[in-house]
């Protein structure tokens, strides 16, 4: 009898997988053999499942910014205040600390000969930038979500610097005090 695949089941797990060999190998080193290989699969028959590394690439960016099986939905916000919504994002942040050198890699091979216009054009980026905001809109509202992703980044960023010697801490404190002095100017 034949065996039976859940084809979706399956692509999302090839999907999964791709992530972490873009983020190992990067965007522009990489072709569909070495993806085969590296997933332990025949070309043809990652090819059955996405027509080109840029399919596949585009599939990675959506899991990766769909937050999908992942610790964001373990908040309900609707029951938190301003507080416990900025140690959540924070939290968020701090989870995203864990495989960002990774994906700015990653990010820079991908974008490295893209121009700005092209950069901020490009399907993938606009999918990733969107859902970001959104996602951190969520914690802090709409008026105050591209400021806050700025500032998350560059504590990302400033980690990677240092060490990890940048204080997610101090940043939420920070957050906090900047959220409620532009909801007081606002009111």
């Amino acid at each position: 009898m034949p065996k039976i695949v859940d084809h979706e089941k399956y692509r999302k797990e090839l999907t999964y997988k791709a992530t972490k060999i873009f983020r190992e190998f990067g965007y522009s080193g990489l072709g569909m053999r070495k993806i085969a290989e590296e997933l332990g699969i025949s070309k043809s028959a990652l090819y059955h499942y996405f027509p080109s590394k840029d399919a596949l690439f585009a599939a990675c960016t959506k899991l990766v910014t769909s937050f999908e099986n992942s610790w964001l939905h373990d908040f309900s916000l609707e029951k938190m205040n301003s507080q416990e919504r900025i140690n959540a994002l924070v939290t968020v942040f701090k989870n995203l600390d864990k495989e960002f050198k990774g994906e700015l890699s990653l990010l820079i091979d991908y974008i490295r000969t893209l121009t700005p216009s092209q950069v901020s054009a490009d399907e993938n980026m606009q999918i990733a930038n969107h859902r970001y905001l959104t996602m951190v809109a969520e914690f802090v509202g709409q008026e105050n979500a591209q400021f806050v992703l700025c500032l998350m980044y560059g504590v990302l960023l400033q980690r990677l610097f240092d060490g990890g010697e940048c204080n997610f801490q101090d940043i939420e404190e920070k957050i906090v005090s900047f959220t409620e002095k532009m909801n007081d100017q606002s009111s």
